[in-house]
């Protein structure tokens, strides 16, 4: 993963439980970097290391350390200049998500060994909600698409309920049922 995913687990981690829990984080994990650097890519162990010891440092599950991760990434990536660039994608959350692997295309281009994942957008009869397919060759990672979710929800204004109905282990890939909620509907 690029060193931007780390710089932002390191900002979630300072933000929400302090120095002195990341200096912890990071020695349980081995990870001896001072910093990242947001362009430079690192093995994605270096990510799942960062992840497992947090669990132990802060007490939480890993799902549930995703999820809030996945939300923060949605607030760190537009404070990190990509803001505008998100906002090129979509002016809606179901916009947004049907451009998806657009934009990861797009970001490719200043990131050139990203392996993103891919999402296909199939809404639900009645359009009160969709559901989003996600691949990726990488495992574990769903918990933090329900906080990218989530976020990307309150992004654009859309109360959301998100609920995983399908599982990579028995489908080969995870879906995402999304519910819009009140009146953004």
């Amino acid at each position: 993963m690029y060193g931007l995913v780390n710089q932002a687990v390191e900002d979630f981690v300072r933000r929400g439980f302090g120095d002195g829990a990341w200096k912890s984080i990071k020695d349980n994990a081995g990870v001896n970097l001072e910093m990242f650097v947001s362009m430079d890519s690192y093995p994605d162990d270096v990510t799942y290391k960062l992840v497992g010891a947090a669990t132990e440092v802060l007490g939480l599950d890993a799902a549930t350390i995703l999820e809030a991760f996945g939300q923060h990434w949605v607030l760190y990536t537009a404070q990190e200049g990509y803001g505008q660039m998100l906002s090129m994608f979509g002016s809606n959350l179901e916009e947004f998500l049907v451009n998806l692997d657009n934009l990861h295309s797009h970001v490719g281009l200043t990131f050139p060994a990203l392996r993103p994942p891919s999402f296909q957008v199939e809404r639900i009869e009645g359009g009160l909600g969709l559901l989003l397919h996600y691949h990726s060759d990488r495992i574990g990672l769903a918990p933090m698409v329900v906080g990218l979710l989530k976020g990307l929800g309150r992004r654009f204004s859309q109360e959301i309920d998100v609920v995983q109905v399908e599982h990579r282990e028995r489908s080969g890939h995870d879906v995402f049922r999304i519910d819009y909620v009140g009146a953004g509907a």
